[in-house]
C-alpha cells in the first residue's frame, strides 16, 4: 500500500498576493510605525503620535491600546504620554541571541582574512584579560595562531588596546591595580604614561597598534566591536609577521579592521558612542 507522505509545513502561503490584493496588513502596518516612533522617541502624547504617523487619533489610540496589552507599549497617567514596553525589549534580545558574536561574525573575519591575507581573530574581555573566541587562520605558512580560549594581557594585545581605549582612566588603572604591566619584549608598554598615551592615539583614531609588545616579530592591528547599549563588548584582529605588516600595510589593513569592526557592530545591534573632546 502506497503511503501518503506528511504535509509539510510552510512559513508562507502558496499564493502570497492576488491582483489587487494590498501585500501589507495597515492595521499592522501603522502599529508597527507607531512601534518605531515610540522607539525613538521615548516618550510622546497621543496627538503627536497621530501627526507623525498621519492617522486620525481615534484610529492611534486603538493601535496604542493593542501594543499596551501584549506589553509593547505603555502609558503614563501622570505625563498621558506612552512609552515603548518591555516586550519590545525581550523582542529585541530576541535579535541579539540570534545573532551571537561568532555565528555574526564568520563570513566578516573570513573576508578579513582574505582581504588582508594575514589571520583575523575575535576576542573579548574577561576578568582583565583578552580572551580570544574564534580566529580565522592566513594561508600563509608563517602565521599567527590564538587557540580559541586563550588568554593574554591586555596593555600587550592589539584587541586588548582597542577595549582599554573605550574605558575610563579610572577602570584602567582599577584594572593595571590587580594585573600590573608584565614586560614580554622590549617593546612591551609597562609604564602607565606611556600606556595611557597610546590609548589616547587608538581612542582618536578608531584602531590599536600592537607592535611586537606580546611576541617578537609579530604585529597587530584592531579595532573594538559595540554592544547594544554602546559598550565595547569584543575587538576583531589581523595579526601577522612584521617582515609582512610594514608601516605601510598597517595604514591599510587597519582601514579594513576598523570596517569589519564596524559591520559587526552593526550585525549584532550595537552603536558606536560618538567621541567627544
Amino acid at each position: 500500500m502506497d503511503q501518503i507522505a506528511p504535509k509539510r509545513s510552510r512559513g508562507r502561503p502558496r499564493k502570497v498576493t492576488t491582483d489587487g490584493e494590498p501585500t501589507t496588513v495597515q492595521a499592522l502596518d501603522r502599529g508597527l510605525q507607531l512601534l518605531s516612533l515610540l522607539s525613538k522617541e521615548q516618550r510622546a502624547t497621543l496627538t503627536e503620535l497621530a501627526l507623525r504617523v498621519g492617522m486620525p487619533p481615534s484610529s492611534a489610540h486603538r493601535l496604542l491600546m493593542t501594543l499596551q496589552h501584549h506589553g509593547f507599549a505603555e502609558f503614563d497617567e501622570n505625563t498621558q504620554e506612552w512609552m515603548i514596553g518591555i516586550e519590545a525589549f525581550r523582542t529585541g534580545s530576541a535579535y541579539l541571541k540570534r545573532t551571537g558574536l561568532m555565528e555574526a561574525s564568520h563570513d566578516i573575519m573570513r573576508n578579513l582574512m582574505e582581504t588582508t591575507g594575514e589571520t583575523a581573530n575575535l576576542a573579548i574581555a574577561d576578568s582583565g584579560d583578552v580572551v580570544f573566541i574564534s580566529q580565522v587562520e592566513s594561508h600563509n605558512p608563517i602565521r599567527a595562531f590564538f587557540r580559541s580560549g586563550t588568554r593574554s594581557h591586555m596593555h600587550a594585545s592589539g584587541i586588548g588596546k582597542a577595549l582599554l581605549a573605550e574605558m575610563s582612566q579610572q577602570e584602567v588603572e582599577q584594572l593595571l591595580q590587580k594585573k600590573g604591566l608584565p614586560e614580554f619584549t622590549d617593546k612591551t608598554l609597562t609604564k602607565p604614561d606611556r600606556l595611557f598615551d597610546d590609548l589616547a592615539q587608538t581612542r582618536a583614531r578608531g584602531w590599536s597598534f600592537d607592535d611586537e609588545e606580546r611576541y617578537t616579530g609579530m604585529r597587530c592591528v584592531a579595532a573594538p566591536v559595540f554592544n547594544a547599549y554602546g559598550e565595547a563588548v569584543a575587538g576583531i584582529s589581523v595579526s601577522g609577521p612584521t617582515s609582512r605588516l610594514s608601516d605601510q600595510r598597517v595604514a591599510e589593513i587597519s582601514a579594513a579592521v576598523r570596517q569589519a569592526a564596524a559591520t559587526l557592530t552593526e550585525r549584532i545591534g550595537g552603536w558606536q558612542q560618538a567621541k567627544t573632546g
